[in-house]
């Protein structure tokens, strides 16, 4: 049975949510489920804007059936060819075969890759392509399109509807979670309930582009926007700028919050106790602080964290030589999505040779603007008074730079 909600009084939201999904990607643990949002528009032309993942199809297909009623599907806009929101193109052409499809020369190449057509499908007779700054009128909507390459695939556009001044933002300002019936996301307490997952669907998705993000912002900057429509999450309709500043502060790589997220990786105990007494140390101190087990938290949970606080503190075994596996997991991701612009202290513990210290620090020499300090903490098994001292010296200088 089909279950949509109004947007506007002429779009509707016809996608559908998925609980059951253990890893999105394969690789990042959405215990809250996803949405996979599609909208129709209802004007003198029927407009779909994008499709959706194949584990969702049957919702999607019995929503879009609902929505369109007698009326025939005119246009789909594909903003990104990612198959979460691609995978039912083909079966989408099959049920409404004279549907235009509107895209950019990239997504059609894309198309083409994705997707195997009988020799006598006439692909390129069903397309509009569009440039950078082309429009579109529906009849009474009027639609520009703006590219957004490499956010986070380098075929991504976005469309302004000038006349709702409403922005499909394609996977722009998207949130990890089902949506539970809840479209906007003024219809939940976002700040307490859902900030977390925004800032950790952005910093693992999205994360390692922020000057293109940069880019996207500044060409957003140029319109009015009264509504945001994401392809994961919630709508947008109030409080608009309370989350581009979020999105300007993660894509410039700005701290957050100022305070001190600490992740750890022990074997047996020891390099914890350390990372327990410094957190314990900067709370008593009035410091903000979050501290994490590498080898029970999901990667993605700390690279959001280290997006979201000013300071870091990374505290491994050394192991093999070499850093600790989940910790260097964490900093290989870290690397990877591109952090910057923050100040780290580390805390390193061997038996008889540590060196995890070192290792980390040559690993952090790849980040820009990443600055570790010289209070650092070298454990030989258990901690000792003079490492206590350490951890006191570390905790002293990071509640003396914040």
């Amino acid at each position: 049975m089909y279950c949509t909600r109004k947007v506007q009084d002429d779009l509707i939201w016809v996608g559908a949510n998925n609980r059951r999904l253990a890893m999105f990607e394969g690789v990042y643990s959405v215990p809250n489920g996803v949405s996979f949002n599609s909208y129709l528009l209802l004007d003198d032309k029927t407009v779909l804007f994008d499709t959706v993942d194949n584990s969702v199809s049957s919702q999607f297909f019995e929503n879009l059936e609902y929505a369109l009623g007698n009326r025939k599907l005119d246009y789909l806009v594909v903003h990104h060819m990612e198959p979460d929101h691609s995978a039912t193109l083909r079966e989408l052409l099959l049920r409404y075969s004279d549907v235009t499809i509107i895209c950019n020369e990239k997504i059609l190449a894309m198309i083409k890759n994705f997707f195997k057509f009988s020799d006598d499908f006439d692909l390129e007779s069903q397309i509009m392509l569009v440039k950078e700054g082309d429009s579109f009128s529906s009849g009474a909507h009027n639609f520009s399109f703006i590219f957004a390459p490499m956010v986070h695939w380098p075929e991504v556009m976005v469309t302004y509807d000038s006349t709702s001044k409403t922005l499909f933002s394609a996977d722009a300002f998207g949130t990890f979670g089902a949506l539970n019936g809840a479209l906007f996301a003024d219809e939940v307490n976002f700040d307490r309930d859902f900030l977390d997952e925004a800032r950790r669907y952005y910093t693992n998705i999205v994360g390692k582009y922020g000057a293109q993000v940069q880019a996207l912002l500044n060409k957003a900057s140029g319109v009015e926007i009264e509504c945001i429509c994401p392809l994961h999450g919630f709508v947008w309709r109030k409080d608009i700028e309370y989350f581009i500043d979020k999105y300007q502060k993660w894509s410039s790589y700005a701290p957050e919050k100022k305070g001190v997220c600490i992740a750890y990786a022990s074997i047996y105990g020891h390099t914890e106790n350390a990372a327990e007494i410094l957190v314990t140390m900067l709370r008593e101190r009035g410091v903000a602080v979050e501290l994490f087990d590498t080898s029970v938290i999901p990667t993605s949970d700390i690279v959001s964290a280290c997006f979201k606080y000013s300071h870091i503190v990374f505290a491994s075994a050394t192991y093999n030589a070499g850093i600790f596996i989940t910790m260097e997991q964490l900093l290989a991701d870290l690397i990877a999505h591109n952090i910057q612009n923050r100040v780290v202290g580390l805390i390193e513990n061997g038996s008889w040779f540590p060196m995890s210290g070192k290792l980390m620090r040559a690993e952090l020499e790849k980040c820009k603007n990443v600055t570790v300090l010289d209070e650092s903490v070298s454990i030989r098994s258990s901690l000792t008074d003079a490492n206590m001292a350490e951890i006191s010296a570390l905790t002293e200088r990071l509640v003396g730079d914040l």
